[in-house]
C-alpha cells in the first residue's frame, strides 16, 4: 500500500486539485448544491477557511486554510467526498470500490501543496480564476458561475 508523506505546516494556505474518477463528466456542474451541502457540512463540523474556490466540470481546485494547530485536511476531503457522494444514485460499481466502501466517483487521492510566501499564494489564487479560461470554459474568470472570483470581486481584490 502507497504511504502518502504530506507536509504538516500549521497555518499555511494549502491550494488542493481534487478530480472525479471519469474525467470529462460534467457531474460537479451539474451537481454544485450538493457539492455545496457537503463543504458546508464539514465545515460545521471541522471548520476551515476557503481562501479560493473554482469548481470545474470534473475537477476542482481550491485554496484552505486550517485553524492554527490543526492540519488535518485528509479527513475533511474524505467527509466531503463521501458527503457528496452518497448524495447520488449508485452507479456501477468495481469490486474494488465495494471492498473499500467507495462509490466510484472520485479519484482516490487528491494533489495538495501547502503555500509558503504571498507570491506563491498570489499565482495559486489567480490560476483558480483563470483555470475555466485555460479549459477554454469561458472568455474571461467573471463568466465562470462556480468560482469564489466573484466574492473576491465584489471585495474589489479580483482585477
Amino acid at each position: 500500500m502507497s504511504r502518502y508523506l504530506r507536509p504538516r505546516i500549521p497555518g499555511a494556505p494549502i491550494f488542493f486539485t481534487v478530480a472525479l474518477a471519469r474525467r470529462g463528466s460534467r457531474l460537479l456542474v451539474q451537481q454544485t448544491d450538493r457539492l455545496r451541502d457537503a463543504v458546508r457540512a464539514t465545515r460545521a463540523e471541522r471548520p476551515f477557511t476557503i481562501e479560493a474556490w473554482v469548481v470545474l466540470p470534473d475537477h476542482l481546485h481550491c485554496i484552505w486554510r486550517l485553524p492554527d494547530g490543526d492540519t488535518d485536511y485528509s479527513t475533511r476531503w474524505r467527509l466531503i467526498k463521501s458527503r457528496f457522494s452518497r448524495t447520488l444514485p449508485l452507479g456501477d460499481l468495481r469490486d474494488s470500490h465495494i471492498l473499500r466502501q467507495e462509490r466510484g466517483i472520485w479519484q482516490r487521492r487528491f494533489w495538495e501543496h501547502h503555500i509558503r510566501d504571498q507570491d506563491s499564494f498570489n499565482a495559486y489564487l489567480r490560476y483558480c480564476w483563470f483555470n475555466p479560461v485555460k479549459h477554454g470554459l469561458v472568455a474571461a474568470p467573471g463568466d465562470w458561475p462556480y468560482s469564489s472570483y466573484h466574492r473576491e470581486k465584489a471585495r474589489g481584490i479580483a482585477p
